[in-house]
């Protein structure tokens, strides 16, 4: 971008340079290379259309999750767990593969048992992860060696299309080695499970999912 000065005022595009006002100055600069609609249906950029739509949806999946348990997630004081949460979102989404490239979605690759171990094994910020001290089956859960009585569980009915999340809280008590907690939605809906254990001060000891 370059300033310039001249008795006639240039607005608009000549040859491959672009003229126009920014701030009371006369500026020129040379046209950007890109074009939108090339990109829309140019084939050379079939792969970078699959790649932009994928990241779209995993950024929009993560938000969502995200956004759903953040009155917790606060709690962890860590300034990168957006990145750190998108990140974990492409790599469970990479998973799935019975979709094509540019629709593979995270709900898919978080139907495989690699990508159930990835999202458990997500520990958040310096908060220890719960799954080292709970294990779940179905709505049953088992302590395998908490130091706490106090529990919540949230159940996650994720909608990947609509990019929605309902949630429901359950408070939990983990005074026996097994816990059975609520179905709160359907058979046929998409769930998740995120716990929250707390120490004697309510204070927040371990998070995750399970």
């Amino acid at each position: 971008m370059a300033t310039y000065e001249s008795l006639i005022k240039i607005k608009g595009s000549v040859g491959d340079l672009v003229f126009y006002t920014l701030n009371g100055k006369n500026v020129v600069r040379k046209k950007s290379g890109f074009n939108k609609k090339a990109f829309k249906k140019d084939p050379s950029y079939e792969k970078v259309r699959q790649n932009s739509s994928e990241f779209g949806h995993c950024s929009k999946t993560g938000k969502i999750i995200r956004k759903s348990l953040d009155p917790y997630l606060k709690e962890t004081g860590d300034a990168l767990l957006y990145q750190k949460f998108a990140k974990l979102m492409t790599e469970i989404k990479d998973l799935d593969v019975i979709s094509e490239r540019g629709k593979r979605t995270v709900e898919n690759g978080l139907k495989t048992d690699t990508g159930k171990k990835l999202l458990n094994a997500f520990q958040f910020g310096e908060i220890k992860n719960v799954f080292t001290e709970i294990e779940r089956r179905e709505h049953v859960l088992n302590a395998k060696a908490a130091q706490v009585e106090k529990a919540i569980i949230i159940t996650l009915r994720l909608d990947s299309e609509n990019y929605t999340v309902e949630k429901a809280e359950e408070n939990l008590y983990l005074n026996q080695d097994k816990i059975f907690f609520k179905q709160q939605f359907s058979d046929n809906d998409f769930v998740l499970y995120f716990m929250i254990l707390k120490n004697e001060n309510n204070e927040i000891s371990h998070m995750g999912f399970v």
